[in-house]
């Protein structure tokens, strides 16, 4: 995510196939944890291994969800409205939604029938195209400036049968609507089964967070646009955005509602498909299909503190959902903590709301003004953590895994072994942990334990959906380290259970993926491993017929004939483990090729500057058409990304807000483009390239480094959230990329109370090039800022920040501004 990409000539895509290888609504006041035992032995990581078997941005897109099917093969969306299918170390396209996909719009979730073995029915949720403009909405005006945007979200579903997905077969189920698109943000869209065959879908709240200085949306002016008011959404009872929604979807696609829904069929200003509503952006859920308890997880605002006028701090929450009910959003979070009512155009604070009897008294609300009382959360958690379930650390962005049940009778040396049953398994899409949870029945919780911390034998970057799948292995979607799309290591994955001996993994490296026939590829499988660092053989079948077409290592092959081929590799070890690599060839198109020649990557940027863009594409088999390049501005905050703008051509001006963000919090400016070539040859796909650069904002925090050699990272008194410390001579901080295009000195905000020492700037290493520096003096333990006059280097570079001084601790460093 901190790192630019673009398209690579030489591409990489590993795949692995192993053959051995998881209370009633709210509970408040939430004590620490008793030390619980599990009767069972528990299983050690070093049992389990992480099985690849899909990879790369062909095979991905941008992942969005999966769905596994009864045979262990995979289908997995892309949010631009790709369907891929993944089976036996092959990944293929089998549909291309039309869809919307301003901000977060698009494609989301995916999801098989349960009785899928019989009628091949999958469900999606999807952004319909419809005749709404590209253009980014208005914040402010009248109603008949907002109407060209409003649109829905459709629930569908589609026929799959012998690997192909029949778009012509779609039954509409559901609209969620009117939305108001142009705006970021909070969509959901994850779509689950409960025992009994009801469907459950989760909306977002359709709201935008970036006018409400990370506190509640509740902007009520009639002059701004409606989605600044998560009133109208979450907290009426008569929309179904900010919901957990349960139906049953009859055989001709229409559908009845459930008995035990929030709201009786018929009450006035009620929806009653709404099961629970009062969510934000309850991204990933499921339900246990043996108790139809509902876990799920619901994304929080960014306050990096409480403010006695407005709210509390970043809240995210875990729901154990029993029965129907009320969570509150956003009049209330986490632990039933109530926000103000707050007057935006005077910034006047009013009365706390209360989640006892919440009050919905907006203008925009179309529903019922006493709402039911607002439950408070299973977990809730901070990006400062929660002392009650020290076990989790500190996150924004939860998500609600599956709950594992043990099946004795299934013969899977894969599955996960019976000391998880019944546990719960969360997870976190910036923390890169899953974390299972053991509970009582009623949900008590009894223990954390780690599983993978995505930084040890998984390896996960962004996992972004996971459920158990018919061998008992855990299935992860990986979304990778880029935002929207284009990630080299977004990946599908099994977590197995594999005591002993692990499989293989193979990796294909090649010097091109595409280009007019006759095409020749040279190949590399040396790149290929085994744990045990045994011996490998190779296998490879260049055209996807199944048959062996080369035992070298490092083989080439000519491709005369047009069109695509999965080229797969087979590595095995002497004990007959193997694992898969597939990569995808293109002969006939050669793959066009992208890139921002302004901004320059690692450019430093304010508040509401106006940043000019251009983009050139290069296309050695066509003409390059601009309409069809897309370009968008998005913010990055810590570990996940909001589009806020987006336009097409080969030029054109962002404005780069930072959308309310302050200079405590770890932000930086997205520039994503790409763009489609028109495929000279029939039979023959277009194809697309994307790239993605970085921008850094003029201030930064310290702590907020990509790497370091020494120092720690610790809250101080004064600092502007926390600070870097214990730095002694030669300690050093990574910050990457930046280019001093512009930039004359750095300003360093620092405390000393000792002798101080100096920081030097240094370029792409801590020994590269000095390119300014700063002397710190004792400042009596206060923080002061001290200034270094820098040279520009040219072009994008890794920054280093090497201190230097005498023995001991030499001062305390909170903060940068580049100047200029």
């Amino acid at each position: 995510m901190d790192r630019p990409w673009s398209r690579l000539l030489r591409a990489t895509c590993a795949l692995a196939v192993g053959a051995g290888l998881a209370l009633s609504a709210g509970t408040a006041g939430a004590k620490p944890l008793p030390h619980a035992t599990n009767p069972l032995p528990k299983a050690a990581t070093a049992d389990f291994q992480q099985v690849t078997l899909a990879r790369g941005p062909d095979a991905m897109g941008e992942p969005m969800a999966m769905a596994i099917l009864p045979d262990g093969s995979v289908l997995h969306d892309s949010r631009d409205g790709t369907v891929y299918y993944s089976q036996d170390g092959v990944t293929s396209v089998v549909a291309r939604l039309d869809v919307y996909t301003h901000d977060e719009d698009g494609l989301q979730g995916i999801a098989i029938d349960p009785q899928f073995a019989q009628n091949h029915w999958v469900y999606m949720y999807y952004a319909p195209k419809l005749d709404t403009p590209t253009t980014d909405a208005p914040e402010e005006g009248t109603a008949a400036d907002f109407q060209p945007y409003y649109g829905y979200n459709q629930l569908s579903r589609f026929k799959f049968t012998d690997g192909k997905l029949d778009l012509s077969s779609e039954q509409k189920i559901l609209k969620v609507g009117p939305t108001n698109r142009g705006m970021c943000c909070h969509v959901a869209g994850n779509i689950d089964f409960d025992g009994a065959g009801n469907l459950y879908l989760t909306a977002g709240d359709d709201s935008n967070p970036f006018e409400s200085d990370g506190y509640a949306p509740i902007d009520r002016r009639s002059t701004r646009n409606p989605a600044f008011d998560a009133e109208r959404s979450a907290a009426n009872t008569n929309d179904l955005r900010g919901k957990l929604l349960r139906i049953h979807v009859n055989t001709n696609g229409s559908y009845s509602i459930p008995r035990g829904n929030l709201f009786p069929k018929g009450t006035a200003k009620t929806r009653p498909e709404i099961y629970a509503m009062g969510f934000r952006n309850p991204f990933r859920f499921t339900v246990d299909r043996r108790t139809g308890v509902v876990y799920l997880a619901d994304y929080g605002p960014d306050a990096q503190n409480a403010d006695p006028n407005r709210g509390p701090e970043n809240t995210v929450e875990f729901d154990r959902i029993a029965g129907p009910g009320n969570f509150g959003w956003p009049l209330c979070i986490g632990e039933n903590t109530p926000y103000r009512q707050y007057d935006f155009a005077t910034g006047t604070a009013g009365p706390p709301f209360d989640c006892a009897h919440p009050k919905n008294d907006s203008p925009n609300n179309t529903g019922l003004q006493n709402l039911p009382p607002a439950q408070p959360a299973w977990i809730a958690n901070h990006y400062a953590g929660n002392p009650a379930y020290p076990q989790l650390g500190g996150e924004g962005a939860p998500m609600g895994g599956p709950v594992y049940h043990f099946d004795k009778k299934l013969d899977s040396p894969a599955k996960f072994p019976a000391s998880y049953d019944g546990k719960f398994f969360p997870y976190e899409f910036g923390a890169h942990w899953i974390k299972p949870i053991t509970m009582d029945g009623k949900g008590a919780i009894q223990s954390i334990e780690t599983l993978t911390d995505g930084q040890d034998w998984s390896q996960l970057k962004e996992p972004i959906d996971a459920d158990f799948g018919p061998d008992g292995s855990l299935y992860v979607l990986d979304y990778g380290s880029n935002w929207f799309g284009g990630s080299l290591d977004a990946a599908l994955y099994k977590l197995e259970y594999a005591p002993g001996d692990k499989s293989p993994t193979a990796n294909i490296t090649v010097d091109k993926t595409s280009g007019q026939s006759p095409l020749t590829v040279q190949f590399d499988g040396t790149g290929s491993t085994d744990p045990e660092n045994d011996a490998l053989t190779y296998a490879w079948d260049f055209d996807g017929n199944g048959t062996t077409d080369s035992t070298e290592a490092k083989p080439s092959h000519t491709y005369s004939g047009n069109g695509q081929y999965h080229a797969k590799l087979t590595v095995t070890d002497p004990s007959g483990r193997s694992g898969t690599a597939a990569v995808l060839v293109t002969a006939g198109n050669t793959a066009p090729t992208i890139t921002f020649t302004e901004p320059p990557n690692g450019l430093t940027f304010g508040d509401g500057q106006q940043q000019a863009w251009k983009v050139q594409v290069d296309d050695p088999d066509g003409t390059v058409d601009c309409s069809k390049v897309q370009v968008e501005y998005s913010l990055g905050h810590d570990q996940h990304a909001h589009n806020l703008s987006q336009a097409t051509g080969c030029s054109g001006t962002f404005t780069l807000t930072t959308a309310g963000h302050t200079d405590a919090d770890n932000f930086y400016g997205i520039f994503s483009a790409s763009y489609t070539d028109t495929s000279p040859a029939s039979g023959v796909p277009d194809l697309t390239s994307k790239t993605q650069i970085v921008l850094q904002p003029k201030d930064k925090q310290g702590e907020f480094f990509q790497s370091d050699s020494g120092v720690q990272v610790t809250a101080v008194s004064g600092a502007q959230g926390s600070a870097v410390t214990s730095i002694n001579d030669g300690d050093w901080t990574e910050y990457d990329p930046y280019d001093l295009q512009g930039v004359s000195s750095i300003g360093f905000r620092v405390a000393a109370s000792g002798s101080g020492g100096t920081i030097e700037v240094h370029a792409d290493s801590p020994t590269g090039t000095l390119l300014g520096s700063a002397k710190v003096t004792d400042t009596s333990g206060a923080f002061t800022t001290v200034s270094a006059p820098v040279t520009d280097p040219g072009g994008t570079h890794k920054l280093f920040l090497v201190f230097k001084g005498g023995d001991g601790d030499l001062f305390t460093f909170d903060a940068f501004t580049m100047n200029g």
